[in-house]
C-alpha cells in the first residue's frame, strides 16, 4: 500500500518512549541498572505504571508474575 504524500506515514519517525526509557531502567525487585535495552528483561504494567524485572528476578518469581499478581504480593 502507497501513501500519498502528505500522509501521516511520509513525516519520518518519532523516538518510542519505551526506547527512551530503555536508557534508564532499574530493576523493581532488587535495584539492578540496565544497561539500555535488556530483551530479556521482564515488563508489567501494575496500576498504570510500568515495573521492569531482571532475569534474575523475574526468574524466581515466574509463577507469580504468569499469575499475574502485582509485584507487591511476592
Amino acid at each position: 500500500m502507497t501513501s500519498l504524500p502528505g500522509d501521516s506515514d511520509s513525516t519520518g519517525s518519532a523516538q518510542r518512549p519505551d526506547v527512551a526509557e530503555a536508557e534508564h531502567i532499574v530493576c523493581a525487585r532488587c535495584g539492578t541498572p540496565a544497561d539500555g535495552p535488556q530483551p530479556t528483561w521482564t515488563c508489567s504494567v501494575e496500576n498504570g505504571s510500568r515495573h521492569y524485572f531482571c532475569d534474575s528476578c523475574a526468574r524466581t518469581h515466574l509463577r507469580a508474575i504468569e499469575g499475574r499478581l502485582d509485584s507487591a504480593w511476592w
